[in-house]
């Protein structure tokens, strides 16, 4: 997947419905409101709620970098 994909306007998280994040570098789709991280396999984003992974402080703040990063 990548960042020009139209998918991803419409691809939300299946907890709170909201919006993510491509983290290009991880092959995943992020949720910076829950902090969980959902894989993309094969270029299949994973996104049944038992896919998500808890992110911790750190690797959050670096999603957040990365992210600002991406749309400057």
């Amino acid at each position: 997947m990548n960042p020009d994909d139209p998918l991803l306007a419409i691809l939300a998280c299946p907890l709170d419905k909201g919006p993510l994040a491509l983290l290009t570098d991880e092959e995943a789709l992020y949720n910076p409101r829950l902090r969980l991280s959902y894989p993309i396999l094969d270029g299949i984003p994973q996104l049944l709620p038992s896919s998500g992974r808890k992110v911790d402080a750190d690797a959050h703040e670096r999603y957040l970098v990365h992210r600002k990063a991406s749309t400057a």
